[in-house]
């Protein structure tokens, strides 16, 4: 029996050493962040004062101190990232994720934590070269592709692609709409103001002016999908702005173009509006909106994450009834490892393979580097639980096909459901 048992072991172990070498070194398509094409400069963050004032951080400093909201946010992002660093990383060990994530980039970028040397790492950061940091960052994390997030509704972004620039091969767009469906009032002069012709109404003509400015901002910026966070009320369909705009312009524009509509669906934004982006919260989600428009829209293709974890098992088994509906992410506040890893296995025993389990969210560069490697374990862990099941029924997965699996789990399956590909009966893609 002792024998029996150390074999499979044995075998586990083994099999456990060769799932995680094919996750590391499967190269990952990062299919949501909001990190930009280094040709956009200053919108890209990087560096040590980037990763401490990233707003999961500034949200869990305020737990630990009574400075004035308006007094941190007057103070330089130095002098920021210095309170910051002395809450969470001198006076408290760092052990939540947003704070060892930090650690775990600096250790894999090669650097000394256990100094506590904060001007230290300052200095390192200031001799990088922005160009070779992102390939270096890129090649750390396993990246071989980002979405990029971006609105014309930026005024620091929408410029540039005015003018046009050299793009980065490595860097794809999503065309984000947020204040087009959530804030018509505010959106409709806007568009007036950049040559459409739009009243406050959605009349027929109105509808016409803005899929011209869906078709002309979606070929401008070679979008991958269209992409709107939308709040825990959302529901379609509805007789208000937002429902009507997705109905009559997004729909028909995303099926005249091909391409998915993502739907991030349950922030409540500004709960604590003194914590400005930090302030954001969660709530759940109706699917039913969300199962409105998959029966009803049948040609359009939906990305779709919500933020809610009381959500995400009745996200799963609307995705096994329709196919033009494809889960994605764990997202914000469930991209810790606990829940990250209940929402895979979730989604990996009610869908399989047909899903995209995570992307970074990052908003600075060098979190691509932890986000990965920490989702890599997470992913490796649960594969490895699942190949051992197939291997009680009698079913052995060779190498070739569990570096299948890790492809399709790590972009493959995504670009396929864009590219709307299905294999035909009888026939197996690689």
């Amino acid at each position: 029996m002792a024998t029996t048992v150390t074999a499979s072991s044995r075998r586990r172990a083994a099999l456990a050493k060769r799932v995680e070498k094919i996750v590391n070194t499967t190269p990952v398509s990062d299919i949501h962040t909001h990190l930009y094409d280094p040709a956009f400069r200053g919108l890209l963050l990087w560096g040590i004062d980037d990763l401490l004032t990233y707003h999961y951080l500034v949200a869990e400093t305020f737990r630990y101190f009574d400075l004035p909201f308006e007094k941190f946010w007057s103070l330089s992002k130095t002098q920021q990232a210095d309170l910051i660093w002395e809450a969470l990383f001198v006076q408290h060990s760092p052990i939540s994720e947003a704070c060892g994530g930090v650690l775990t980039t600096l250790n894999l970028l090669g650097l000394d934590v256990k100094k506590r040397d904060l001007p230290a790492l300052r200095r390192w950061f200031a001799k990088q070269n922005p160009e070779k940091h992102v390939t270096r960052c890129l090649e750390l994390a396993g990246v071989d592709r980002i979405c990029m997030t971006n609105s014309p509704f930026d005024d620091v972004e929408r410029p540039l692609w005015e003018r046009g620039f050299q793009r980065d091969e490595r860097f794809v767009a999503a065309l984000r709409i947020d204040p087009l469906l959530l804030d018509w009032p505010g959106a409709a002069p806007r568009l007036a103001q950049w040559e459409y012709d739009v009243g406050a109404g959605l009349s027929d003509p109105v509808v016409g002016e803005v899929r011209r400015f869906l078709a002309d901002w979606s070929k401008r910026i070679g979008a991958k999908y269209l992409m709107v966070s939308l709040p825990p009320d959302f529901k379609f369909p509805e007789q208000n702005n937002c429902a009507q705009l997705m109905e009559k312009a997004v729909l028909p524009h995303c099926r005249e173009f091909g391409l998915p509509l993502a739907l991030m669906l349950g922030v409540k934004r500004a709960v604590n509006p003194q914590l400005r982006l930090a302030g954001d919260g969660v709530g759940r989600s109706d699917p039913q909106a969300l199962q409105n428009l998959c029966a009803g829209f049948p040609e359009n293709k939906f990305l779709a994450t919500v933020l809610s974890r009381e959500n995400q098992h009745e996200l799963c088994v609307l995705a096994r009834k329709f196919r033009n509906l494809h889960v994605f992410g764990c997202w914000w506040f469930t991209n810790v490892p606990l829940v990250a890893e209940e929402m895979t296995r979730m989604r990996l025993e009610l869908l399989g393979l047909s899903v995209t389990p995570q992307h970074s969210d990052a908003r600075v560069l060098d979190q691509l580097v932890y986000k990965w490697s920490h989702f890599r374990e997470i992913l490796s862990r649960a594969l490895t639980d699942k190949y051992v099941d197939l291997s009680r029924a009698g079913w052995e997965p060779t190498a070739a096909e569990i570096k299948r699996d890790a492809k399709n789990l790590l972009g493959g399956a995504f670009e396929r459901f864009c590219r709307g590909e299905r294999p035909a009966p009888g026939q197996v893609r690689p």
